[in-house]
């Protein structure tokens, strides 16, 4: 896929929600199966009424629809998905980037169990910081700290 092929905008929340909540759904039931379909749907209503909203969110978006997004919290990134069948295609690579040239350096918590995630962002060149037993809900899955510098 060419870059310019990909549209990267701000995120609007009326017309976005819901999309992007489905995005990030899909994408999480195929990289997270360890954490529980039960568990994912019930963090899908923190997405839509917490995360969403007080983020700094960008969307990728192919022929005006979304096709995956990049949340952010300052340098921190919240979260990164792409839905599964545009996985592939640089569309991650192209909102890391975006976020990177905004804020100069980029960190992020990946569950180590998502050997795709953790492959791909260290093949972007983030360095491992940190590891914690724990998830932020104090459930025994693992996560990486990261980071990259611009």
């Amino acid at each position: 896929m060419k870059s310019h092929d990909v549209v990267i905008r701000p995120y609007t929340p009326d017309s976005d929600l819901k999309k992007l909540s489905r995005i990030w759904l899909d994408a999480s039931l195929l990289a997270h199966p360890f954490i529980g379909e039960q568990r994912l749907h019930k963090q899908r209503v923190l997405i839509e009424d917490r995360y969403l909203p007080n983020a700094e969110t960008w969307v990728a978006c192919i022929d005006h629809q979304p096709c995956g997004f990049i949340s952010l919290l300052d340098t921190f990134v919240g979260g990164i998905f792409i839905s599964p069948d545009r996985q592939g295609l640089g569309i991650g690579r192209q909102l890391i980037a975006h976020a990177l040239s905004l804020k100069g350096r980029l960190e992020l918590e990946v569950y180590t169990d998502n050997r795709q995630a953790m492959a791909f962002y260290m093949g972007l060149g983030f360095q491992e910081l940190s590891r914690r037993p724990r998830d932020d809900e104090g459930y025994a899955f693992e996560n990486a700290r990261l980071r990259l510098m611009g």
